[in-house]
């Protein structure tokens, strides 16, 4: 069991839940919380760039990060978005055993 978080960005709360509901739905999330809106400042192809974005925490295994990759890209509209995975080293074992519980029922099926 290999819990991970995975963080992304979408432009609005209607694709972010749009990616949550997919997600958990094909169990390959344990669970996603949707943040508040907020502005990102960047720089893209050398301009400084402004956007809202609606950052989104993702609670899963690292075994379900490439499917995970792939509905984010299906649904974001970026060039390139933003996919950070950060490991989670620790945590309440029962809290780390109900991510592995609610995803690892995809391998049943």
């Amino acid at each position: 069991m290999d819990p991970i978080i995975i963080m992304t960005n979408l432009p609005d709360k209607t694709s972010a839940l749009t990616l949550a509901e997919k997600l958990i739905y094909a169990r390959l999330a344990a669970c996603v919380s949707i943040l508040a809106e907020c502005t990102s400042v960047y720089r893209w192809q050398d301009k400084i760039e402004t956007s809202s974005e609606v950052p989104i925490i993702i609670k899963t295994l690292t075994q379900h990060y490439i499917e995970v990759e792939k509905t984010i890209k299906n649904i974001h509209s970026d060039e390139l978005p933003e996919i950070i995975t950060v490991p989670i080293s620790g945590g309440l074992p029962a809290y780390l055993q109900w991510i592995a519980n609610e995803t690892l029922l995809l391998e049943k099926n």
